[in-house]
């Protein structure tokens, strides 16, 4: 397990004050990054083995959304691997050690030279030490979307979207797709399924599903095909 101690800064707050959806994304990227740097097993190790961890899906099951200056500690671990897929949950709580936030996630190992499924290596093996999972209600990766999608607009991607990865950031992927949900609109779980990794200068078309208490927003390509699928509950 790893865990970091951090204060809710300005830079990630709403007009109410509270930590962004967006931001707690960020916050749960930067701890599973710190934890594979914390054991040797990077950024460095990945590019010199020739292997990308790539994010399947998300599911994060938020209680509160913190405050401005609120103390809050963000923790990762995974708990288990199966061929080329790991499993790792993610949670955030308060100055108090209660759950602010409880994630799941799902990421496949891939070889860069030939972009293909790859095991995870002894020393990751060795290295990742395997949690009980959290205690939390486990949803399909899988993200099925109603009938009567709204097509919306054209998002160009542009090189703030892209990282080291040199594709769309997952939390980018986020941040795009709550644009699109009503202002304020009370978010009390969010899912998202990435299906194709997206460049610069890829079009998305942003394609809008659901109702009041549950809407999705699908990232397409010019073909139909979807980049990315994200679905925001409400409570």
């Amino acid at each position: 397990m790893y865990s970091f101690q951090s204060k809710v800064r300005y830079s990630e707050t709403d007009r109410d004050g509270r930590l962004t959806l967006e931001a707690m994304v960020d916050y749960f990227q930067d701890v599973s990054t710190f934890h594979s740097e914390s054991l040797g097993l990077g950024i460095d190790y990945l590019e010199h083995n020739r292997l990308v961890w790539v994010l399947s899906a998300w599911q994060i099951e938020t209680e509160r959304m913190p405050l401005l200056y609120e103390d809050i500690e963000t923790g990762t671990f995974p708990y288990d691997f199966k061929g080329c897929f790991g499993y790792r949950n993610f949670w955030m709580k308060d100055g108090d050690g209660r759950y602010l936030a409880r994630a799941n996630s799902i990421w496949t190992l891939l070889d860069t030279e030939h972009m293909r499924p790859h095991k995870p290596t002894e020393e990751m093996l060795r290295g990742y030490r395997l949690e009980e999972k959290l205690d939390m209600e486990y949803l399909p990766r899988k993200i099925e979307l109603p009938d009567g999608g709204k097509r919306l607009e054209e998002i160009v991607v542009k090189r703030h979207h892209i990282d080291s990865n040199n594709h769309v950031n997952n939390g980018q992927y986020v941040r795009i797709a709550m644009e699109y949900l009503p202002e304020s609109y009370p978010i009390r779980r969010m899912r998202a399924e990435y299906k194709k990794q997206a460049v610069l200068g890829d079009v998305m078309t942003v394609m809008a599903y659901g109702q009041d208490h549950c809407r999705s927003i699908s990232l397409c390509e010019e073909s139909g095909g979807a980049y990315a699928v994200m679905e925001f509950a409400g409570p």
